[in-house]
């Protein structure tokens, strides 16, 4: 077996949502959101970080080839997230928070099936300078 290496690649992208769910009463949602619970919503630059791991291939030396790597983020991040209404334009969050949280587990999912090369071993999404969250 060859050596496994991490490969990671960032990229940044804009989205407005709201925090709310509809199990709780605008009392509750308030209380447990704050300001984030505004019904105009607020924006976010997000930052994604996609790492897969893998062996490196002997011919090419790559774990993948890090152009592919870009272009799976464009189809399953980008294109579907950036300068979006996260609860208004993106049909998964219909029914749940449109939380850091939830929206890791949405990029995870859409990346696994978009990616061909290397196995997805974590996203790391950070909604702010200070606030990160991690799904592998």
């Amino acid at each position: 077996m060859g050596a496994i290496v991490y490969l990671s690649r960032i990229e940044t992208f804009s989205a407005a949502h709201r925090l709310h769910s509809s199990s709780l009463s605008d009392k509750e949602n308030k209380e447990i959101f704050g300001k984030c619970n505004n019904p105009n919503g607020h924006g976010h630059n997000y930052k994604v970080e996609v790492t897969v791991k893998g062996e490196i291939n002997p011919i090419t030396g790559m774990v993948m080839n890090l152009m592919d790597l870009k272009e799976c983020i464009k189809i399953a991040v980008m294109d579907v997230l950036d300068h979006k209404n996260l609860d208004l334009d993106v049909p998964y969050f219909k029914d749940k928070p449109s939380t850091s949280e939830n929206l890791v587990v949405f990029i995870w999912h859409n990346i696994r099936q978009v990616l061909k090369d290397g196995e997805l071993y974590e996203v790391k999404l950070y909604e702010t300078e200070k606030n990160l969250v991690v799904y592998r």
